[in-house]
């Protein structure tokens, strides 16, 4: 398998390494010592990596309360802890010690299987994602086109919590996953291969390394908006977010959703942001670099923030898209302008 990917190298081997070493030293060479550490290794790293993106998860979530209440002229969360900060972490226990709730006509297993099904491959994901040029979970030759193909599974598996549901709403809003995934995937799909043209490989590493003296942001800016809009739009993000339109759908593929699926939901949620504004990140702004009075994963953390402040605006000011108005950007707009990305990138580099 390592073969196949292009593993090189990680943190999981080196936690594996280590803790090896640790228990040969203690109790001496047993064939059960491989698996033990290669299983304390990979729990070690993702206990690491959910208190790093629950952290994430669980300010912004309040940063986007408090932004959003700023912006309509209201006080938002304010009593729970100091300035609200606790108000999440409340809600949250509120939710996940109600009852989970099916519907009779919903096809039980599915439903109850997929969203943390999706919220595990967003975990997954961020293993791949470097944070800095020595913290990665699993580094290898293919990282973009491995979180990419992981990315393109969300709409489909959305598609089924709303089919699954056995409500129609649902099901309108597990269309509209379909029909969203086919009019922005592509478009990414076409900045994407820009940005791998560009850095010469389809590494993460190879993608920063080659942003040392210029950002990619930089050498092609209409990818970076086209990027930008069309991952708005496969986050789920605002003005994007027509799969939960409560407007005409009540609220789409979460009609159904009981208390604790609905809290998960909502940590998914930030987690999709936080894998986000990690990858614009890295293809577009140089990802860890930056003057060294600031540690690798400081620089890496303050581009990210930005983003995700700006991603928190963009909802707080913007209204819903039209779902006509959604395909007509995607076919009309951002498909032609990856296209002639992807042309000016090769123009530029090669002659």
């Amino acid at each position: 398998m390592g073969d196949i990917l292009g593993i090189t190298s990680s943190d999981i081997g080196a936690y594996y390494n280590t803790v090896q070493s640790i228990l040969t030293g203690m109790f001496g060479y047993s064939q059960f010592i491989a698996p033990l550490s290669l299983l304390i290794a990979i729990v070690a790293f993702l206990i690491i990596l959910s208190i790093i993106f629950m952290a994430f998860s669980y300010i912004f979530g309040w940063i986007e309360r408090k932004v959003m209440a700023r912006v309509q002229s209201r006080h938002g969360p304010t009593y729970v802890g100091k300035w609200g900060i606790l108000q999440n972490l409340a809600d949250f226990i509120k939710l996940v010690a109600k009852e989970n709730i099916l519907p009779s006509g919903a096809d039980r297993p599915l439903l109850q299987i997929s969203i943390p099904i999706v919220v595990a491959i967003f975990i997954f994901i961020l293993a791949f994602i470097p944070l800095t040029q020595g913290f990665v979970g699993l580094n290898t030759t293919v990282s973009l086109i491995l979180v990419f193909m992981l990315l393109s599974l969300t709409p489909l598996l959305l598609f089924v919590v709303g089919w699954a549901s056995g409500n129609k709403f649902g099901s309108i809003a597990a269309q509209r996953s379909v029909v969203m995934m086919l009019s922005y995937e592509v478009p990414i799909v076409l900045v994407v291969a820009a940005v791998a043209l560009a850095a010469n490989g389809y590494s993460f590493f190879d993608i920063v390394n080659a942003q040392s003296n210029l950002w990619f942001v930089a050498l092609m800016p209409i990818g970076f908006v086209v990027f930008f809009v069309a991952l708005l739009g496969e986050l789920e993000r605002p003005p994007f977010d027509l799969r939960e339109a409560d407007s005409e759908l009540i609220a789409g593929w979460l009609t159904d959703v009981s208390a604790p699926y609905y809290g998960l939901v909502l940590l998914l949620d930030y987690t999709r942001m936080f894998v986000g504004s990690l990858l614009v990140a890295i293809l577009f702004f140089g990802g860890w670099l930056g003057p060294s009075f600031i540690p690798q994963f400081g620089w890496l953390l303050i581009k990210a923030v930005i983003i995700a402040l700006v991603v928190i605006i963009i909802r707080a000011t913007t209204v819903r898209m039209r779902m006509d108005r959604l395909l007509k950007l995607g076919w009309d707009y951002l498909m032609p302008l990856s296209v002639v990305n992807l042309l000016i990138t090769f123009a530029v580099l090669f002659i």
